[in-house]
């Protein structure tokens, strides 16, 4: 499960391997603020300003190919 970094910085950084990245819509569908947009069969996260830093994106993605700086895995 992954958990708010209390040490991550004000803005969160979200990287998404886009080898290992599935257009499943697993993240789109869990975002409370939609902050990801499948583009070209890829998720991208387009909307990063929106981001509350749940983690929820982080759990959801099914081949773990999202890195979030304010998020870590327990």
């Amino acid at each position: 499960m992954a958990v708010k970094n209390t040490r991550a910085r004000s803005s969160p950084d979200i990287e998404i391997d886009e080898i290992s990245a599935t257009p499943t819509g697993s993240v789109l569908n869990v975002c409370p603020t939609n902050v990801f947009e499948i583009i070209d069969e890829k998720s991208h996260a387009t909307n990063v300003d929106e981001c509350i830093e749940c983690c929820a994106c982080v759990d959801a993605c099914p081949t773990k190919a999202i890195k979030h700086t304010s998020c870590k895995i327990r």
